[in-house]
């Protein structure tokens, strides 16, 4: 899985491209995990390039929502496919996430 990161001001967007499954999670949850500690709470994923997200990649995201709602902030997706949105209305998860139609959008949400 290949993961870009962008800064756009304060806020950091990090763009994974590919399937979030079982074979690529962890790479995600440790990129994820030195984002976070760097960005003080201002995150965003792009999820424009994953095509779809298994129960593994789902406990990634899940966890970093907990980190930062640890500290008063929500994750933020953007981009998101009608696959990944739907796996986050039947998990009940949907309502977990702060949910944007692209990155300027879930950027400007910050100010």
């Amino acid at each position: 899985m290949e993961i870009s990161e962008q800064r756009q001001g304060a806020v950091t967007v990090l763009k994974p491209q590919g399937p979030l499954a079982a074979a690529d999670a962890e790479q995600f949850q440790g990129r994820l995990n030195e984002t976070l500690t760097a960005s003080l709470g201002r995150f965003v994923v792009d999820a424009s390039e994953i095509p779809f997200v298994d129960s593994r990649g789902l406990e990634v995201l899940l966890d970093a929502t907990e980190r930062l709602a640890d500290s008063g902030q929500a994750l933020r997706l953007c981009g998101a496919n009608e696959t990944v949105r739907e796996v986050l209305d039947l998990t009940d998860l949907s309502a977990l996430f702060e949910h944007y139609q692209d990155v300027n959008t879930a950027v400007r949400s910050f100010l």
